[in-house]
C-alpha cells in the first residue's frame, strides 16, 4: 500500500508540473510583445494561493505522509510567483494595481492560515483547518475551466480546449485522487476527485466535438489561415497559446 501511495504521488507530481508549466507559452508572448494584451493575471495569483495552502498542508507537522503534496505545490507556488511578477512588470498601470492588490490579499490569506495553524491550533484541529482551506481553493482552481466547457457545448468546437491540457488535468486529478484514497486523506482525495471528474468531462466533450473542428480546418485554410498561426486557449482560467 505504501509503495502504491508513493507511485501515485510521483505520477501526480509529474502531471501537475506539466499543468504549471503550460502557461510559459503565454508569458513568452508577453515578454516578447512587452504587453499583457487582454490576458488576465488573476488566475495565476489564485493558483499561487492554492499551491501555497496545499504545500503548507502537506508539511509533516500539519499532516502525515503528504510530503509529495508539498513538493509539487511548493514548485507550483514558485512558478506561479514568477508568472505574477512578469505580469506585474508588463501590465498597464490600472491592471498592475489590481493584480498587486490581489497578490497582497493572497499573501495575507496564506499568512493568516499559517499563523493561526501554528499559534492557535494543534493536532487534528490544525490539520482540519489547513485541509479545509486547501480543499476550498483546490476546488476553485479545478472548477475554473467550467466556462470553457460551456463554450465548447455552445459552439460545438474544442478550439479553446486543447486536448493535452484536458488530458493532464484528468491525469493529475486522478493521480492525487488515488493518492488521497490510499493515504486515507479526504483533504487530498475530495478536491482531486472533483478534478478527475471535470477532466473526464473535458475529454468526453473533446471526443464529441473534435471531428467538427477537423472538418472546418480545410475551410479555414482556404480562407487564408497561415500554417503555425497561434490560437488562444484557456486552461485553469489562464490563456495559453498552442501552435
Amino acid at each position: 500500500m505504501h509503495i502504491a501511495h508513493f507511485i501515485f504521488g510521483i505520477f501526480g507530481n509529474a502531471t501537475a508540473l506539466f499543468l504549471f508549466l503550460a502557461p510559459t507559452i503565454t508569458f513568452k508572448r508577453i515578454i516578447t510583445s512587452k504587453s499583457t494584451e487582454q490576458f488576465s493575471g488573476i488566475p495565476y495569483v489564485m493558483t499561487m494561493l492554492n499551491c501555497l495552502l496545499s504545500a503548507w498542508y502537506g508539511l509533516p507537522f500539519i499532516s502525515e505522509d503528504n510530503l509529495l503534496v508539498s513538493t509539487i505545490n511548493g514548485a507550483g507556488a514558485a512558478i506561479e510567483l514568477l508568472y505574477v511578477l512578469i505580469f506585474l512588470i508588463f501590465a498597464p498601470k490600472k491592471e498592475k494595481a489590481k493584480i498587486f492588490a490581489i497578490f497582497v490579499s493572497v499573501l495575507t490569506v496564506f499568512a493568516t492560515v499559517a499563523s493561526v495553524s501554528l499559534l492557535a491550533l494543534h493536532g487534528n484541529a490544525r490539520k482540519n483547518f489547513c485541509g479545509f482551506a486547501a480543499t476550498i481553493f483546490s476546488v476553485i482552481m479545478y472548477a475554473s475551466p467550467l466556462s470553457i466547457m460551456r463554450m465548447v457545448v455552445k459552439t460545438k468546437s474544442v478550439e479553446f480546449m486543447p486536448f493535452f491540457l484536458s488530458l493532464f488535468v484528468f491525469l493529475c486529478g486522478t493521480s492525487f485522487f488515488v493518492y488521497g484514497l490510499l493515504g486515507k486523506d479526504p483533504f487530498v482525495a475530495v478536491p482531486n476527485g472533483f478534478g478527475c471528474g471535470l477532466g473526464a468531462m473535458q475529454l468526453i466533450l473533446y471526443f464529441i466535438y473534435h471531428k467538427k473542428d477537423e472538418q472546418t480546418k480545410p475551410e479555414a485554410a482556404n480562407g487564408g489561415v497561415e500554417m503555425g498561426q497561434e490560437k488562444q486557449a484557456v486552461t485553469n482560467g489562464a490563456k495559453v497559446e498552442v501552435v
